[in-house]
């Protein structure tokens, strides 16, 4: 494994696959914070010399960290179909770039590709990429995953209705939620952030939403994403929930500071198949984010887009039905500003649909970043053309209890004018019986809440 380059004159040497990694990064605050990223532009260039022309072999021959010790690396290492793998292990990680572009790659190719990829390849070759190259790469994907309803198809744009309430106020969250559906919002979830981390919160928010559900017949899935020991206590307790939520690191010790491991997630996953109301067969969803390992201190000097594409490694084991980077929610020490969250924001849905995900974003920004609305516009344009499977959608881009700033319910709907998309088919017609939507276009009924009082 040659770790040696020259570029302008000067030789560079690094000391590991680790610190090659990290340093052909693009700039990443968090990178920065723990001590690994490149110095200059010349040195992250050097790395991406070297790392284009490292085999696939070489990276899983190098564990950044082994199986042995990290119970992530084992699902990771698990889940490889070692045939595929034999038959591109020998290719560099520029030969893997250009595959993914050429254009007589398309979405069956690459799926079945992905099948002999580690989560370490598919970070080394998001490492190599442009902007434009993750639009690219990602649009060509189609991942499709059915809890309730089938979300994913081409030409769909989902959202998430996240009617939060800073006192888990019921009346409050379901004057949010007809907000949502009025856009036409909550085909991928109507997914509630509890203020209340209890059994008995997390039962009055599931009974509420499936009420909803139930009174207006509507085709859609729910969830309350407080930690997965509580939704389990609630589930065992009558509460229907169509799927259970996680929030997920890419190390076994990033997990622990979550509080959880894979014996907890095996037994959720067991419990939700058995007690949960959605018919499935995808029935989780999963919630990540650049630097949270760095912020427990379980990152092991590894980088946080590699970290961050072992979350997806270990999101694939459960089949979830959806998953999202809350790309921008973990604050300026990690991505300091709009530059830096708008490339996680594409590297993180690379990264998630090429490990077959059905892959969200939540487009936000915290306050104290270097970051503004406009810059969640036009990140949320990209992805719209990389075919993201669904955003965020808070009422007024502003989430009262989180504090943080996403993308709004009406945004969501401009998207889908604006770039010709559509909601999920069983939603569209239910938007159709209720006036709110016809010929794929909202009506003038639209964004009235009270159609639901």
């Amino acid at each position: 494994m040659k770790l040696t380059t020259a570029l302008l004159g000067k030789t560079f040497q690094f000391k590991s696959l680790k610190e090659v990694m990290a340093k052909a990064n693009e700039e990443k605050s968090g990178d920065q914070l723990a001590g690994i990223a490149a110095e200059d532009a010349k040195e992250r260039m050097a790395a991406k010399l070297v790392l284009a022309d490292l085999k696939l072999a070489d990276i899983r021959d190098n564990p950044l960290l082994p199986p042995e010790t990290d119970e992530v690396s084992r699902v990771i290492e698990e889940t490889v179909n070692e045939k595929i793998y034999g038959e591109i292990r020998r290719w560099t990680v520029a030969e893997l770039r250009e595959y993914l572009l050429q254009q007589t790659t398309g979405n069956d190719e690459i799926c079945r590709i992905s099948r002999g990829l580690t989560s370490e390849m598919v970070a080394a070759v998001a490492k190599l990429m442009s902007n434009l190259d993750l639009v690219q790469a990602a649009s060509k994907m189609e991942v499709t995953s059915h809890c309730n309803i089938t979300i994913g198809q081409r030409g769909v744009l989902a959202g998430r209705a996240q009617p939060n309430h800073p006192t888990d106020s019921i009346q409050g969250m379901k004057a949010s939620l007809f907000e949502a559906l009025s856009y036409g919002i909550g085909d991928a979830v109507l997914g509630i952030n509890p203020v209340i981390d209890s059994a008995e919160s997390v039962k009055q928010l599931l009974n509420a939403t499936k009420e909803v559900m139930d009174q207006w017949r509507i085709p859609t899935q729910n969830c309350v994403l407080a930690h997965i020991k509580t939704q389990m206590k609630a589930i065992r307790q009558g509460a229907p929930a169509d799927m259970v939520f996680q929030s997920l690191a890419g190390t076994a010790d990033g997990n622990k500071g979550f509080g959880i491991d894979i014996a907890l997630l095996d037994e959720a996953d067991e419990l939700i198949r058995r007690e949960g109301t959605g018919t499935g067969p995808n029935l989780w969803y999963f919630e990540t984010g650049q630097g949270s390992e760095l912020s427990a201190e379980a990152h092991h000097g590894i980088d946080q887009v590699t970290l961050e594409s072992r979350c997806y490694g270990l999101a694939r084991k459960y089949k979830p039905f959806i998953v999202n980077t809350v790309v921008g929610f973990i604050g300026p020490e990690y991505l300091y500003d709009s530059k830096q969250v708008i490339r996680a924001g594409l590297e993180d849905h690379f990264m998630g649909k090429l490990q077959q995900l059905p892959m969200g974003v939540d487009v936000c920004y915290t306050n104290h970043m270097k970051a503004d609305q406009n810059d969640m516009d036009n990140l949320a344009v990209l992805l719209a053309a990389a075919g993201v499977n669904y955003i965020i959608g808070v009422p007024m881009a502003d989430d009262c209890m989180l504090n943080y700033q996403s993308t709004s319910y009406h945004d969501i709907a401009t998207l889908r004018e604006t770039m010709r998309l559509r909601p999920a088919p069983d939603f569209e017609r239910w938007l159709e019986e209720m006036g709110i939507m016809a010929n794929g276009r909202l009506t003038p009924a639209a964004g009235d809440p009270t159609l639901f009082m």
